[in-house]
């Protein structure tokens, strides 16, 4: 039985042979004269026969065959029936036939009609390739005789009086054209019956099962299926139906019920639509149970002419899933949007509630607080202060007294109040100096000039200048400026010009106290100055003073208000704050988005002066051209190009395309050629020859070129990586190997691949930055329990291995990085742990992914082997042992197809462990291209240099990114990286205590790996902080947040470093916009372009220059011991080269170019994005 194909959601269904199913079609001789509902035809009309009014059937005489009698039909006026004929040609198929027309007189024309059509010959119907002769029928008439026939019929007819000869005149017209088109169409019906009745009759002959009518089937029309049952398996079942699709079983199925037609023998029939999109044909006959008549299992099929091809309906079915796709995509998008809304609704509900829970919780314990006060208030005290008048209320003016000899402040010079309200709930309220009395008896002074300040963003208050001039917040005519801090619910005066109290008390005339409405006590107490300056005070000993408020409104209505108050403050607040947040987040997520861009964009310009495409970016379904340089390749002289280009990786369904011998384009050493892109091409891969057949390639050193292709309607499918190290972060973490294996992960899994970690479980392990955490399993390997954990670190998936022999557990009283840095101790319980690893490779992937132990792994090996596994090894020596254990030992247990790449990251340790790991590794990579150049002539790697690729590191740009640093006190982008990097800078001196001053801040970062030199450090630190203790500051420690600040503070990140495979203090550098000073060696030349020299070269990469560099001292003078026991002289060096140099001699002569470096290097992405592809492209290579 053949497998049809399910229709999409988009794909609609010809409704039209749903509704023929069933007992109720009929045979055609059973609808003669009918309304033609079950047996319409489609009749095909040449328009120039049509144009011309011939509606004549003829058929080209043919040799050797007999002349037929030739019916003319005569021509009649066009207009009378055009619109019926355009009726026709939209429907195609029969229109009713009106039953007033049926009647004897009708049939009896038609008779006689019918006895004037004489046929000869045979006729000629094509079923799998079989010929049948068809008959040529030729009918002719006059226009007389037709026109004498229709006067005939009118004159039968009684026409119904008028007095409209104009109406009259149209109704004719209109019976003319009816009962002509009605004749006609009896006339084309007579000759298909005829047609099917020698068809039937030939092919029963023939002892053929079908036929189908019209021969020639074309897209969009109807035919009919011929089905003889008698010639079949179902030639005993009462019921036989047909189940079919088109173009191979690919489009829209169907399934129809035959019926028995008036054919003689046992012929039954069903009508058909054949689809525009159709090519093909494809059925089968079956008793509508399990009983099949399927050709012999080839099953029917009847091709469909002057349509789509089959490579039309291939990109026509791309189109169907390309705008499916599009449809899914907008309905994922509106419900995702759904969801956000409901979810942001439910939060808001939820966030109003706890506003409202903590404005209760406000307003109770104000509440409390005031009760607690009021209990101690007092109108006044004797001798000792009072107000007037007695009686007041919220916004009230008072006079408020106080009696100098009464309290510590007897002898003060200055007497001023500091007030508020309620408990001192919005802090400092009033302010006021205090005048003596001339009017009072004793020491009595009172408030007469203060100033009511709300702490709030903005300071409202009255100024009388010393002209009496009413100056409203004005202060800037006096050159005076008020900055306000909310600060512990304390209003603080800061003066940043000119002596603020003293003006202000010389000037400030406001004649009395204005009490807040919303105030129900005040409070108060007395002191010698302004707030700031006050040094003695009267607080009451300590109780401070208060004094009821009368208010005109019930308590428990106040408070219901109070309450109110505060839920609306923090509702407000919280919403600034959450709409912040949420700024701050798309803007962060846009930055990102644009760095992805530009690097994709940065990585495809990185190949022009060999291979590039217009447009640059590549879109499924264009045509794009292919230009290739020959010049900068092993093609160079070669008189002709050919271009080998395919899809997919090589995997496109329609293959490599014919090669394609590329020409000179128009400016420049390139040459071109032009390739279609098909709808469901996801990557576009090629390589160039010197021949057509073949010769000399250019394949890119095995990874052949590869350009992505965008809005493709096929994916990429995901590859399988597992990456087996000691280090991750946060969890594990020495030095930036951590880093690395967490970041790469994290940039390949966003490239929509899946990748896992295994790690060594070590006691020491961070696990609070384990999500979900659980036993796996245990299986045992040497007679050892292993425990597999499973868990999730940033995002990624992590298998932890824990032997149960005590291996790991010998250092439980070793701190992590100790026991990490302990090389002897290391590669102990390290190959241990990593043999393990490739046995929970197998245990995993091939046992659990089936929920089975791994000896019930048999069945599952084909189909896992499928699936591509690539081992990327970290760790250099420690990994090196996985690479030889997974071929020699692993490698027959069902991964053939896995891959193993092995990275280098310091040829220094270990290199005959190396050399091995390089023996068995598939493909091999360092840090840095430069560094893979450099070590290329080692012993352990020169024999592998065909697989031997360097790729720069990256950071993580959510771990050092300065918009959302906490660790700096202002958060920046390239767009205000002065202004960050000012606070940053201003903030880095103080804390280093370094003199505030105009002045380029220069950093070294390193770290000393051989501890002999620690001396040497500290030496030079006190030697720095006794001699320049203002200027320079040596900190010999590791401090997370001080590292953030340096970064964003210095003008200059200096990196002297002699070796170097890569390193990454350049790369952060550049992120948080500081200039790097490096030396030319490993991935430093790689990374820093200087702005005077190198040009070229950073064009080539797709960048712009971002730095100064300079060439190391002789290498011979510079051994590895002696670089660091010369550390100190080196130093030296370096500052005379900063202080007399090209970089510090920019940032005093060009300021503003200075920053506009900043800005470019803090626009150049140094994350993983670009080393992700590099890495995926090596694996790719690796699979090939």
């Amino acid at each position: 039985m053949p497998r049809t194909q399910v229709p999409t959601s988009t794909q609609r269904r010809d409704q039209k042979n749903e509704e023929k199913e069933g007992p109720g079609s009929s045979p055609p001789d059973e609808l003669e004269g009918s309304n033609i509902e079950t047996s319409e035809l489609n009749i095909e009309y040449d328009k120039e026969e049509v144009s011309d009014i011939n509606l004549v059937a003829v058929e080209e005489e043919r040799d050797n065959e007999n002349d037929g009698i030739d019916l003319e039909v005569a021509s009649i006026s066009k207009s009378l029936f055009d619109n019926k004929i355009s009726q026709f040609d939209e429907n195609g198929r029969i229109p009713e036939v009106d039953e007033h027309t049926k009647e004897s007189k009708d049939a009896e024309r038609f008779t006689k009609s019918e006895e004037k059509v004489t046929t000869t010959g045979d006729v000629n119907v094509s079923i799998y390739g079989r010929g049948i002769e068809e008959k040529q029928i030729h009918t002719k008439s006059s226009e007389d005789q037709w026109r004498e026939k229709i006067d005939k019929e009118e004159s039968v007819e009684e026409m119904p009086e008028t007095v409209d000869t104009g109406y009259n005149s149209i109704s004719e017209d209109n019976k003319k054209e009816d009962n002509f088109l009605k004749l006609k169409l009896e006339s084309e019906e007579i000759l298909r019956k005829e047609a099917v009745d020698r068809l039937a009759e030939d092919n029963f002959k023939k002892g053929n099962k079908l036929f189908y009518y019209p021969e020639l089937v074309k897209p969009d029309q109807d035919i009919e299926i011929y089905f003889n049952r008698s010639f079949s398996t179902l030639k005993n079942e009462p019921d036989v139906m047909i189940m079919g699709a088109y173009n191979g079983w690919k489009w829209k199925s169907f399934t129809l019920k035959l019926s028995k037609s008036h054919l003689n023998g046992d012929w039954w029939s069903c009508q058909v639509h054949v689809p525009k999109e159709a090519y093909k044909i494809d059925f089968v006959f079956y008793n509508g149970k399990d009983v099949y008549e399927n050709n012999d299992k080839q099953d029917f099929c009847i091709t469909v002419e002057g349509g789509m091809d089959v490579f039309d309906f291939e990109n026509f079915l791309l189109e169907e899933k390309r705008r499916e796709q599009e449809e899914f995509a907008r309905q994922k998008a509106e419900r995702e949007r759904q969801a956000e809304e409901q979810r942001r609704i439910e939060a808001e509900i939820a966030a109003n509630e706890a506003d409202r829970g903590q404005a209760r919780e406000e307003a109770a314990k104000r509440r409390e607080i005031v009760q607690e006060i009021m209990k101690k208030a007092m109108s006044s005290v004797d001798n000792v202060w009072y107000i007037e008048p007695n009686a007041f209320e919220g916004n009230d003016m008072v006079r408020l007294y106080y009696n100098r000899s009464s309290g510590p402040l007897s002898h003060a010079n200055d007497i001023c109040i500091h007030g508020g309200h309620n408990g001192w709930s919005d802090g400092l309220f009033i302010v006021s100096k205090l005048i003596k009395s001339e009017e009072r008896y004793g020491d009595w002074w009172y408030a007469d000039g203060i100033l009511i300040a709300y702490p709030t963003v903005y300071l409202n208050y009255t100024y009388l200048a010393s002209n009496g001039t009413a100056c409203n917040g004005n202060f800037e005519k006096d050159n005076i400026h008020v900055i306000c801090h909310m600060s512990d619910k304390q209003l603080l005066f800061t003066l940043l010009m000119g002596d603020f109290w003293g003006n202000f008390w010389q000037n400030l005339l406001v004649p009395a106290v204005v009490v807040p409405d919303r105030a129900l006590v005040l409070d108060w107490v007395f002191a010698d100055g302004p707030p700031q300056q006050a040094i003695i005070y009267d607080n009451n000993n300590l109780q401070d003073f208060h004094a009821i408020v009368p208010t005109s409104i019930p308590e428990e209505l106040y408070w219901v208000e109070e309450e109110q108050q505060i839920y609306k403050r923090l509702h407000t607040e919280r919403r600034l704050r959450e709409e912040t947040i949420r700024a701050k987040a798309e803007k962060t997520a846009r930055l990102k988005a644009e760095t992805k861009k530009r690097t994709l964009k940065t990585f495809l310009l990185s190949q022009k002066h060999i291979v590039y495409t217009d447009p640059l970016d590549v879109h499924a379904g264009s045509t794009v051209t292919v230009f290739y340089n020959p010049a900068n390749t092993v093609l160079n002289g070669k008189p002709k190009i050919w271009l080998r280009c395919s899809f997919n990786r090589w995997t496109h369904r329609l293959g490599p395309l014919p090669p394609h011998k590329m020409i000179p384009a128009e400016n420049g050493p390139h040459l071109k050629a032009t390739v279609k892109v098909p709808l469901d091409a996801y990557m576009m891969d090629f390589v160039f020859s010197e021949r057509e057949d073949g010769g000399i390639f250019d394949n890119k050193n095995g990874m052949d070129y590869h350009i992505p292709v965008f809005g493709g309607v096929v994916k990429e499918p995901p590859m399988h990586i597992v990456h087996i190290a000691v280090e991750m972060a946060p969890i594990a973490k020495v030095g930036g190997l951590g880093d690395v294996v967490t970041s790469l992960s994290r940039a390949v899994q966003d490239m929509n691949h899946n990748v896992d970690i295994i790690l060594p479980k070590y006691d020491c392990l961070n696990l609070s930055n384990v999500k979900d955490l659980q036993f796996h399993k245990s299986y045992f390997w040497g007679g050892t329990e292993i425990k597999v954990w499973i868990g999730k670190v940033e995002g990624l998936s992590v298998y932890f291995l824990e032997p149960q022999n005590g291996t790991l557990h010998l250092f439980i009283y070793l701190d992590c990085k100790m026991l990490l840095e302990s090389s002897d101790l290391k590669l102990r319980f390290v190959m241990f742990s990593l043999a393990n690893a490739v046995e929970e490779t197998l245990e995993n992937y091939f046992g659990l992914v089936a929920f089975m132990d791994v000896v019930m792994m048999g069945k599952d090996l084909v189909s896992f082997a499928t699936q591509l596994l690539s081992f990327f090894c970290k760790v250099d020596s420690i990994h090196a042992p996985v690479a030889w254990l997974f071929k020699e030992h692993y490698v027959h247990y069902g991964l053939s197809k896995a891959r193993v790449v092995f990275t280098i990251h310091n040829l220094e340790f270990g290199a005959a462990l190396i050399g091995k790991a390089m023996a068995f590794s598939d493909k091999a990579t360092t840090v840095s291209p430069t560094y893979s150049q450099e070590v290329s002539g080692n012993p352990a790697i020169a024999p592998h240099l065909y697989k031997f690729h360097g790729i720069l590191n990256g950071i993580d740009p959510d771990i050092w990114d300065p918009y959302n640093d906490k660790f700096i006190p202002v958060p920046y982008t390239s767009e205000n990286v002065v202004e960050g990097k000012t606070a940053a800078k201003e903030a880095l001196q103080q804390k280093l205590g370094l003199k505030r001053a105009d002045l380029p801040l220069v950093v070294l970062l390193g770290s000393a790996p051989d501890p002999r030199i620690q001396n040497d450090f500290v030496n030079l630190a006190n030697q720095l902080h006794s001699s320049h203790n203002d200027y320079a500051r040596l900190c010999l420690t590791y401090d997370e947040p001080l590292s953030h600040l340096i970064y964003a503070g210095a003008d200059f990140i200096l990196v002297p470093s002699i070796f170097e495979p890569c390193g990454l203090t350049q790369l952060t550098a550049m992120r948080y916009g500081s200039i790097p000073v490096v030396r030319k060696t490993g991935g430093l030349y790689d990374t820093v372009f200087d702005v005077d020299h190198d040009n070229e070269r950073a064009q080539a990469c797709g960048l712009e220059p971002n730095g100064f560099n300079f060439d190391g001292a002789d290498a011979a003078v510079f051994s590895v011991y002696t670089y660091y026991s010369v550390y100190p002289c080196l130093l030296q060096e370096l500052t005379e080269f900063l202080l007399f140099g090209r970089a510090i001699s920019a940032w005093y002569d060009g300021r503003e170019w200075f920053y506009s470096l900043c800005k470019r290097v803090m626009e150049q992405d140094w994350s993983w994005n670009r080393p992700a592809l590099d890495y995926l492209e090596l694996y790719h290579a690796a699979r090939k």
